[in-house]
């Protein structure tokens, strides 16, 4: 009898598979592992073979019994959809991993790559690793029937705005993109003071409402009309119309507060200057910098009107500016910017040209203004104004002429913009030939107004070289750092936007 000395002695001996003896190491079963895959398939009654249904016009997959979901390709949410299909199958095995394996995009195949543990005989536990191929289905889902078929829309949402430019809605669309408030949308169809959402259900309008009265000043109301009836089981369907009016206010709008708002707002000036609308609007008086901010419900309850057009704004020029001293405030005076100071300008009118006549004005843009820039500004003192509450103020309190911005360059802006806005695809019943120039009004403000800017999604324009922050004539401009990267992710049959599935 030989005995072993040293490590070897301790070591644990082999045994012969009882199948093709083979030397393996002991085990419950008295077999290999090739032997025992071969005689045992814990796979067995998990198909290897399934469907996904998936909605090509809306871009979701069909959850059972009713549910459609939206999934990226390679997305915990698409793994955990292909995993309920097999859920039942799985209850006599463990779930040890799961994964996606690469498919050519095209071919309307999902690859499942799972691996299950399973106790086997007399205790030994065998782990297997199969494939469960998913074929893509197209099937029509039943919000996108009701389109196809023309009878689609159970809720409307009717935006509107009584005003001549478009700036608060463009700043509305660019909300609505960031939110994502559009995805619900059947359809969205644009007329001449306004838009109409089209919704499958009035929950959904009814969330569109809510946002927009967090997001603009506005009122709404709602109504509904009776469509069908059932007698046999009760059943009624009814169409609803919600309106939401919008407060006719935009930006760079010189309006005249009724006495009574104007003093409940600090005793500020009843001639002021729009210089935002987000929730509220935003005022300043020129002359004292004083600022306030007015609610939709403020404003229906002291209405006032927009005292110009945008089209009446007239180019002056800036002979001289000279900061003012601030005055004291009086006894409940409301808040003032802090961001600018009151500036006394001398400007020529420009059109026509009248070298000899000049105008003295307060204005709040004196930190932006030297002598010899061209300003845009509207001329009270040789208009005739019809407004109730102008009419009734003393002559002495009305400026000569109230300046809104500095003017730039607009051909040149435009050439230099190396960023662009998304737009909403909506239905549009004509276009009006003012709509481009007001959309660049629109541009511009987002290049001056920081506040506004912070709420809008901006993409960089790859089309556009990347030159200075800064224009040569000083016209502000939006950094890159602001910028989003427009990514454009290719669609598939397989599902919307997604990452490529790495192979594993």
């Amino acid at each position: 009898m030989e005995y072993m000395v040293g490590p070897a002695a301790h070591s644990q001996g082999n045994i012969l598979c009882c199948h093709c003896g083979v030397p393996i190491p002991p085990n419950p079963a008295n077999m290999c592992v090739g032997c025992l895959r071969a005689r045992v398939d814990i796979t067995e009654g998990i198909p290897k073979q399934l469907t996904l249904s998936f909605c090509k016009q809306c871009e979701r997959y069909l959850q059972p019994p009713g549910t459609w979901i939206q999934c990226a390709l390679e997305s915990r949410e698409l793994l955990a959809l292909c995993l309920k299909k097999i859920k039942a199958s799985l209850n006599k095995v463990r779930l040890i991993d799961a994964g996606f394996i690469w498919t050519e995009p095209h071919s309307k195949r999902l690859k499942l790559k799972v691996t299950v543990q399973k106790e086997v005989i007399n205790g030994a536990v065998l782990q297997q690793v199969f494939v469960v191929e998913y074929t893509v289905q197209p099937q029509m889902c039943e919000d996108c029937h009701r389109i196809e078929a023309k009878d689609f829309w159970k809720a409307v949402v009717q935006v509107r705005q009584k005003t001549l430019h478009k700036k608060t809605f463009f700043y509305l669309e660019q909300l609505i993109l960031k939110h994502k408030l559009h995805q619900n949308t059947l359809r969205i169809k644009e007329i001449h003071d306004g838009l109409d959402f089209y919704y499958s259900s009035k929950q959904q309008a009814q969330k569109m409402v809510d946002f927009l009265q967090c997001t603009v000043p506005s009122r709404s109301k709602s109504s509904q009309r009776l469509t069908s009836h059932d007698v046999h089981s009760n059943v009624y369907n009814y169409k609803s119309t919600f309106s939401v009016e919008i407060v006719p206010i935009c930006k760079d709008n010189v309006v005249c507060l009724s006495p009574k708002l104007a003093q409940s707002l600090g005793n500020m000036s009843q001639i002021c200057v729009c210089i935002r609308v987000t929730s509220t609007v935003h005022l300043i008086d020129p002359s004292t910098l004083q600022i306030a901010e007015i609610d939709g419900n403020t404003y229906w309850r002291y209405p006032f009107n927009s005292l110009f057009h945008p089209k009446q704004l007239e180019e002056f020029i800036v002979m001289d500016i000279n900061r003012v001293q601030e005055r004291k405030k009086g006894a409940g005076a409301g808040a003032r910017s802090n961001k600018v100071r009151v500036h006394s300008s001398v400007i020529n009118g420009l059109v026509p040209l009248d070298t000899d006549h000049q105008y003295f004005c307060s204005t709040h843009l004196g930190h932006i203004l030297n002598p010899g820039d061209l300003v845009l500004g509207f001329d009270l003192a040789n208009c005739n104004l019809n407004d109730e509450f102008v009419n009734k103020m003393n002559p002495h309190s009305i400026p000569d002429v109230v300046l809104i911005k500095k003017s730039y360059d607009r051909a040149k802006r435009q050439h230099r913009r190396n960023w662009k806005l998304k737009e909403l695809e909506r239905d549009k019943e004509g276009m009006d030939t003012d709509d481009e120039r007001q959309y660049q009004d629109f541009l511009e403000d987002l290049e001056e107004d920081e506040t506004i800017r912070k709420n809008v999604n901006i993409y960089r324009n790859a089309d556009i070289p990347v030159e200075s922050d800064t224009d040569d004539d000083g016209a502000p401009r939006i950094s890159l750092a602001e910028m989003l990267e427009d990514l454009h992710i290719s669609q598939d049959a397989t599902g919307g936007e997604g990452a490529n599935m790495m192979t594993e």
